[in-house]
This record gives structure tokens, sequence and C-alpha cells, in this order.
């Protein structure tokens, strides 16, 4: 077998045995690394889109009407022990898309495929099965018809997107709210990955292979997102 077959068996038998941690504190973060305050456009972010979307950052807020399927990159690529930090809200107020029905994003991303792992090597239609490559951290916060709140692990191969059965949750308070800004925080502590809504951690993995560098990325589909005060900081 090739050295990148037994590193994704490696990788796959590491999800099959890994150590799912018990809620924690909210961790500490340290000295900022990047911030947008989202009153200077969008020169630190990518869009990906598979049909026009209207994406604006002004008066400190970051709106998105997606009408399917699209991936907002943020353009500096992370490093180390870091947390992500950002308020969201899925807009309900009577618009074409205000469906609340997904708050996603991929962080620590990298494509296997590409120089140095660089996630935005290539540019991607903004259709979900085009991220399937990607070697990333991923959260799908769902609402409404999407019922489930799920993460996984990618493992860097086409049409396979890792889930073990207690990282598919369905339960009301783990699910999208609608009109209500949500703080939402992503860690990738060496090999312990977390993701935090209000404080609250909804997800902890113990990856045996841990992803210390990579992108981040905001993602949604035929929904209406608002962000602000968005950084990331060293833990």
């Amino acid at each position: 077998m090739s050295a990148a077959g037994l590193s994704r068996r490696a990788i796959v038998a590491g999800l099959a045995g890994a150590c799912f941690l018990p809620a924690s504190a909210y961790p500490r973060a340290g000295g900022r690394l990047y911030a947008d305050d989202f009153r200077h456009g969008l020169r630190q972010w990518r869009i990906e889109a598979e049909a026009g979307a209207q994406v604006a950052a002004t008066r400190g807020m970051l709106d998105i009407t997606a009408p399917a399927g699209l991936t907002l990159w943020f353009l500096p690529r992370l490093e180390g022990r870091i947390a992500i930090d950002y308020e969201a809200q899925a807009v309900s107020a009577g618009g074409t898309h205000d469906r609340v029905s997904d708050l996603n994003c991929f962080w620590m991303a990298q494509d296997p495929a590409a120089p140095d792992g660089n996630a935005l090597a290539r540019p991607r239609s903004g259709k979900f099965e085009d991220y399937d490559g990607l070697e990333t951290y991923y959260v799908g916060l769902g609402g409404n018809g999407n019922s489930t709140t799920r993460f996984r692990r990618y493992i860097g191969r086409p049409g396979v997107r890792p889930l073990l059965p207690e990282n598919d949750r369905r339960d009301p308070q783990d699910m999208l709210v609608a009109n209500r800004w949500q703080r939402i925080r992503l860690t990738a502590d060496g090999g312990q990955i977390g993701f935090f809504r209000d404080g609250r951690q909804l997800f902890a993995f113990d990856d045996p292979r841990p992803l210390t560098s990579g992108h981040f990325a905001l993602r949604t589909t035929a929904s209406h997102l608002r962000l602000r005060h968005f950084t990331v900081s060293h833990l």
C-alpha cells in the first residue's frame, strides 16, 4: 500500500478510536493574531459561490445572502494553537433565502493535492462536494429542514466524510436559532479540537494526527447569515 493509503488508514483508525472529551471550561485566548471589524470591505476574504450571492461588509457587520452553496474563505493561513471567534446570526425576516438551515465552518483546512497543502491554491465552485478532498475540521450547525448538527474530520478523500454516531446531533439545544446573535468559538489546541456556542462546548475531539495549520471558511447554502466581531487569537 502507498504511503498516502497508509496515512489515510491511520487517520480513519484514529477517528474510530478517538477520545471524545467531556465538556470543558471555555478556553482562554491570548494575543490576537487577526481581526476583521467588517468596516473595510472584503479584502481579507474570498467568495466561492454556486450562484449569484450577495456578500457585503459594512458598518461592522458581514451580511451574506446565498441562493445556493457558498464558501467564504479567510485569506490568512492560520498556524499553531489558535482560537477563532465570531458572532453569527441566522436571519429569518421573510426574505427568499431566510431558511435558518446552515451555519457551517471549516477550520485548519488543507488541500493534500496542492503545494504546501494550501487550501486556496485552486478555486472551487461553492458546491459542497467540491470540498471533500480537503483535510479539515468541519461543523455543520443545522436548523429547520436541516435537522442535524454535525462534526467531521475530513481526511482528504473525495466522497468520504467520516461521521461518528455521537457527532450527529438532533437535540433542539444543539440546533441553529433564528434571529439571535450566537457566539461561536473554534479551537485547535494541538490534538484537542473544540467547537463552542455561547460558551457551551458542543464538540470535543482528540485528533491522533492533528492539523496544525490551514485556513478558515464560513460555509452555508440557500440561507441568509450575518457575522460580526471576527478574531483569531493564540491559545
